[in-house]
């Protein structure tokens, strides 16, 4: 399973806590930005995502939680991510929006709430590269983990088996060293607070591959 680290939710400034998730073994920097209408808080501009991770080092995990988010990939293409993953709830171009991914050579990943249907997402599984479920309520960092996000992915693992797909399966929100042993099916897991509220961000991350 693979790590992906949130600096959402961090006692530290985004500046400092990107460089000391840089300096562990985590997979990827998980980069949440929320445009304060699909959700209710906004969190970035477009020059402060460049701003801030031009120099990323780590491969970046794009979770946009924004509505009309095609607008939003021309300019985070220059980051050059290994993900860009937006909302099936946040675009009724959901095929055009993969397409626009796709035209630059990123990997697309969709995701869906917690009380979305996860039949919301079957049209598009042989489309993307990766499902994103949300474990917690997107829009804020430090939730308690739904538990219900155990069957749901349960139920998506066999859907990805018996159609013989090849996605990938990461979960968000409220994951921790307890938690992370419910999901051990995931492809990847991303977790925030339980690492960057942390003092020794490696620690953590070892606590979660200890499962």
């Amino acid at each position: 399973m693979e790590i992906s680290v949130s600096y959402l939710s961090s006692k530290y400034s985004k500046e400092a806590t990107i460089r000391l998730i840089e300096a562990t073994d985590a997979d990827y920097i998980h980069v949440d930005l929320m445009d304060g209408g699909f959700v209710p808080h906004k969190n970035f501009t477009i020059d402060e995502v460049l701003a801030l991770l031009g120099e990323h080092k780590k491969p970046l995990d794009i979770h946009l939680m924004v509505f009309d988010p095609i607008i939003y990939i021309e300019e985070l293409a220059k980051l050059k991510p290994k993900y860009i993953t937006f909302h099936v709830e946040a675009t009724k171009d959901i095929v055009k929006t993969i397409e626009e991914i796709r035209k630059y050579g990123i990997h697309v990943g969709l995701s869906i709430k917690p009380n979305t249907d996860l039949y919301e997402l079957m049209p598009y599984l042989s489309l993307v590269d990766l499902v994103l479920l949300m474990s917690v309520e997107p829009g804020a960092g430090g939730q308690e983990f739904i538990f219900d996000s155990v069957a749901r992915l349960q139920e998506l693992v066999k859907v990805r088996e018996e159609n013989h797909l090849s996605f990938k399966i990461e979960m968000d929100g409220g994951i921790n060293k307890d938690t992370i042993k419910l999901v051990k099916e995931l492809d990847i897991a991303v977790s925030g607070s339980f690492i960057c509220k942390g003092e020794n961000y490696q620690e953590k991350i070892n606590e979660l591959r200890n499962i």
